[in-house]
């Protein structure tokens, strides 16, 4: 693991060289003491805080807090997110793992308030790394496949090729291989079309470790001498001595000693010569087990020796007492022995004391389980049985009111409507026959027929509302369609886009959702003050969705008075009934967004 850890850090870090490093360091630090403006000042401190972020992580510290203080004042929020960014990170490597986390969080809640989303990425994929680190690999996996979107929204090969093998390190720590190698090699696909050579053979080393972890040591073989022969190529030495100690580590577990000594041996003259004591050090550890393996206690303790030595984070005290420990067990390997088969016995005994214990325990929570569960059964028939008789309940009410509609339409239409009709035309045709006195006798009658007229169409339009025709003979879409058109778009402007609503619904169901959103609508119109109104309508393999969103004043969700008013009960109940979810999404001075599903099976 800690392995792991160190290639995917080194491969960013490995293209600097010392020399050109500090002629970058001290141009940047003559912007930041000279008579720069504020913003080249913060973008040099923030070049330094990560220049600095994997070398020394308490000067990392300083150059991003000066930068903070700069950024804060200019009310830089770009810049304030990827200081704490680099924060974060160095006190990720210093082990400070909370405050790791608050500072990432924290940079995320500044680059929330810009549209920076490669930064975003960035900070998403540090924190994945933080929670693989802890162990915390589902919340770990959360923010890779965050960072993940935003990479492919962005059509970022390069950021999707680094998340694949940040999170299939994940899956190889959760022990799924198979994931693990298949996100490897989706690394690898994108590292060649970017023709990233030094990329292609970290993935690739990454697929080789996967199989020998699998103990699959010929294809193991094949991949981990592929990475070796590019980093060769591409004459990197610092990558190419850690392909020689993959190797080497490949044929040690696959006890294939002399070929693991010979790749150790060259894996150790490299890191001394790159003066990278870590690697030197893992080395002589494995080397010292190895021999222990083999059954010479001799030159484990050998290696042993020179591992400490070179392990410096290790206090001389320990040091030497984990040397006479490994002497110890060669002079008294015979008594541990026999010590062994003692604890051994004691164990066994232990244990069985312990398992009769454990069947007597797991009887009483098994006969406790079985009780717990026949209540919770009935329970739920109980609910099941109610929840049947609201819905036959709600169902009556809505088909009542639903045919009281229909018979007041037809009454509107039919009834009173011809009545109207019929008086129109019989004071028509008795304007012929009536010799008016003087014009004003005229302009007076023609208004009662006008008057009459607009009753009519007054009639007409009411019943149309109550059950209009375009539901009855078309489909849901005309009827929302012919609705809006009878809004005045001086008032407000209504867009609706219906998708999907060719094939036939159930009458009842395009019933209810229209009063849904003619109640939406009518909402709307009383309440928000909107002069803009989007409705869309789409029918999928899922289901039906519907969004209605006006530019109003909004509300406030939390406010529990704007759900208690009889339309939006009335449209909570509807939506209820047809099995479907509603969602309010709302803030004062931003709009309202009414979206709303309903399943295809229910």
């Amino acid at each position: 693991m800690r392995r792991k850890a160190l290639y995917i850090l080194l491969f960013f870090c490995c293209c600097f060289t010392t020399g050109s490093a500090q002629q970058k360091t001290d141009s940047l630090q003559n912007i930041v003491n000279g008579n720069a403006s504020v913003t080249s000042r913060i973008s040099a401190l923030e070049e330094l805080a990560d220049i600095y972020s994997t070398k020394n992580f308490e000067t990392a510290i300083v150059f991003a807090d000066a930068g903070l203080k700069l950024s804060l004042s200019a009310k830089d929020s770009n810049a304030a997110g990827t200081l704490n960014n680099i924060k974060g990170k160095s006190f990720y490597l210093k082990g400070n793992y909370d405050s790791a986390a608050f500072f990432y969080s924290t940079a995320l809640n500044f680059l929330h308030h810009v549209n920076d989303q490669k930064a975003r990425a960035e900070v998403l994929n540090n924190s994945g790394r933080l929670y693989r680190k802890l162990k915390d690999y589902n919340k770990a996996l959360s923010m890779y496949n965050e960072a993940f979107d935003i990479y492919f929204a962005a059509n970022d090969d390069d950021g999707m090729a680094t998340i694949y093998n940040e999170s299939g390190v994940v899956f190889e720590y959760m022990g799924d291989f198979n994931e693990a190698i298949t996100r490897y090699s989706k690394s690898l696909e994108l590292r060649k079309k970017l023709k990233d050579v030094l990329g292609e053979s970290y993935s690739i080393s990454f697929i080789g470790a996967i199989y020998v972890k699998q103990q699959k040591y010929t294809e193991a073989a094949l991949y981990l001498q592929q990475a070796l022969q590019l980093r060769r190529t591409l004459k990197d030495s610092f990558s190419t001595a850690l392909s020689i100690t993959d190797l080497a580590d490949m044929y040690g577990a696959k006890k294939d000693y002399q070929k693991a000594f010979a790749y150790y041996d060259s894996g150790n003259a490299m890191a001394m010569q790159l003066k990278y004591p870590q690697l030197l050090s893992e080395n002589y550890f494995k080397l010292s087990q190895l021999w222990e393996l083999k059954g010479d206690a001799s030159q484990s303790l050998a290696w042993y020796k020179k591992y400490t030595s070179v392990k410096d984070s290790l206090l001389s005290d320990k040091k030497f007492a984990q040397i006479e420990e490994l002497n110890t067990k060669y002079q008294t390997e015979k008594k541990e022995e026999q010590l062994m088969m003692q604890r051994n016995e004691l164990r066994q005994k232990n244990f069985l004391l312990a398992l009769i214990s454990i069947i007597f325990l797991l009887a009483i929570v098994l006969a406790f389980s079985l009780y717990h569960k026949r209540q919770i059964r009935h329970r739920l028939q109980l609910q099941v049985e109610v929840m049947k008789q609201q819905d036959i309940a709600t169902k009556a009410i809505i088909d009542a009111e639903e045919n009281e509609r229909r018979r007041i339409a037809a009454d509107l239409h039919d009834g009173l409507g011809q009545m109207m009709s019929a008086a129109k035309m019989n004071l028509s045709a008795f304007e012929q026959r009536i010799p008016f006195e003087n014009e004003e006798q005229k302009v007076s009658f023609e208004n009662i027929i006008k008057l009459v007229d607009e009753s009519c169409r007054e009639i007409r339009n009411v019943s149309h509302q109550i059950m209009p025709n375009a539901l009855l003979k078309s489909s849901l879409a005309g009827a929302v369609k012919e609705f809006i058109d009878k809004i005045d778009s001086k008032v407000i402007k209504v867009a609706l886009h219906a998708e999907g609503l060719n094939d036939p619904i159930d009458k009842n169901t395009e019933s209810v959702l229209y009063r849904v959103i003619q109640e939406c609508v009518n909402n709307v119109l009383k309440h928000s003050g909107a002069n803009y109104l989007d409705i869309a309508l789409i029918k999928d393999a899922d289901g039906i969705s519907i969004t209605i969103e006006d530019n109003g004043k909004g509300f406030v969700e939390s406010d529990p008075n704007h759900k208690t008013g009889l339309g939006l009960k009335n449209i909570i109940s509807r939506v209820s009934y047809l099995k479907g979810t509603i969602d309010f999404d709302s803030t004062p001075g931003n709009g309202t967004l009414v979206a709303i599903h309903i399943p295809v099976n229910r």
